[in-house]
């Protein structure tokens, strides 16, 4: 019982000196009751307090599959990048500085639920992407100490409505509209978050595959530039850009994101009525 304390109290807090524990938090519901937890294997075990402030293992455990996963942070703001792979480019040449743009936290939904398009969608499109999560304060960061405000990682899903996104003003509706934001299903910390392998399956048939090595820019760079634009708190995301192309959803469509060492978000496409 000593040792299995120890390592949780480890994982939640490791120390300076020795290598990140990887560890995987989820945010859930049980009961009614909205909870962080740490994963292990096939058990959920409870958290009390602030997740990016030290919290404490309550000693409640459940069973994952009888607890409810929801995203697994709820960030203030959420930034994505566009056009970060080589092979997502085409003939267009790369930028000297990421290409930023957002979407809301209302986009976000979690691992097993829908992706709503609404009635006018018509050519909606899959973007899996890893995603950062911010865990300090950061504002003006050097590229040199921004891994240091970096959490942990997850995967995403930047759902895009490719008409809207040519013909409106803006992508707020292409790109932030209500379930176009899937995440999760856990947050890992202690990956190795700049040589992952990321890929995307459209009802099964492998349609994105590429390692974040590939990135033009790596989080690193990502995370000093925002952040002298806009201050990231703990709990911000980043979605960091996809590789290669991409083709439209359908209802009855299945789309999963599976990111190395974080595992697979899953998501059905659905289509509201008028």
């Amino acid at each position: 019982m000593r040792t299995l304390i120890a390592a949780t109290l480890l994982a939640i807090a490791p120390s300076p000196l020795m290598p990140q524990t990887i560890t995987k938090y989820v945010r859930y519901s049980h009961a009614g009751a909205v909870s962080y937890g740490i994963l292990d294997g096939e058990t959920v075990r409870e958290l009390r307090g602030d997740l990016f402030a030290n919290p404490s293992a309550t000693g409640t455990t459940w069973k994952l599959a009888d607890v409810q996963l929801l995203a697994p942070v709820t960030p203030s703001k959420v930034v994505a990048v566009g056009l970060n792979y080589k092979s997502h480019l085409g003939e267009r040449p790369a930028a000297e500085y990421p290409g930023l743009f957002l979407k809301l936290p209302t986009s976000l939904t979690a691992t097993n639920t829908d992706i709503v398009l609404p009635p006018d969608a018509r050519n909606t499109h899959y973007e899996g992407e890893m995603v950062v999560v911010i865990g300090k304060r950061a504002k003006d960061v050097s590229e040199a100490a921004a891994k240091s405000y970096v959490f942990g990682v997850t995967a995403g899903n930047d759902v895009s409505e490719r008409d809207w996104q040519r013909g409106d003003l803006q992508w707020f509706r292409a790109k932030a509209s209500d379930t176009f934001g899937p995440l999760g299903p856990v947050v890992v910390t202690g990956l190795n978050y700049d040589d992952l392998l990321l890929q995307t399956r459209l009802n099964g048939e492998t349609v994105q595959s590429q390692r974040t090595s590939d990135l033009i820019f790596p989080v690193a760079r990502i995370v000093s530039y925002v952040s002298h634009y806009v201050t990231l708190l703990p709990g911000d995301i980043i979605y960091t850009g996809t590789p290669g192309t991409t083709r439209p959803m359908k209802p009855g469509d299945t789309v999963e994101v599976e990111l190395e060492g974080v595992g697979v978000l899953r998501n059905r496409v659905s289509q509201a009525k008028n």
